[in-house]
């Protein structure tokens, strides 16, 4: 379990390098810059407030876009990705590539940061 501090922080995963989603996968249209991957489950409360903060980020930022994604609907996917519980956030570059990584509610300094990041090219 990860530890308070790093609750909600993004960061890089060595089994995310290489991963590339379009919108096959995603259900959605990738943003022209960077889009927010957001896996969610029903009754997830820090999943609402990670869906607030996600689109507030996303409607501040140009060419950002922000997708959520039911955990229980996609269970393959969830498999595919080793998301282990929600919210888990994705930060993927302009070509769907995984740049980022966060599991619990991140906070908006921090995804920012994330954005930059995929922005800027990893």
């Amino acid at each position: 379990m990860p530890s308070r501090r790093r609750k909600g922080r993004a960061r890089v995963r060595g089994r995310d390098e290489g991963t590339v989603l379009g919108p096959a996968e995603l259900g959605g249209e990738l943003g022209e810059r960077a889009t927010l991957v957001q896996f969610s489950s029903a009754f997830c409360a820090p999943c609402r407030a990670t869906r607030r903060v996600l689109g507030e980020v996303a409607a501040m930022v140009p060419g950002v876009s922000h997708l959520e994604i039911d955990a229980e609907d996609r269970l393959e996917l969830v498999r595919a990705l080793d998301i282990l519980k929600t919210p888990t956030v994705l930060v993927l570059d302009a070509r769907g590539r995984v740049v980022r990584r966060a599991s619990g509610q991140p906070r908006r300094a921090d995804v920012i940061a994330a954005l930059g990041a995929a922005v800027a090219g990893g």
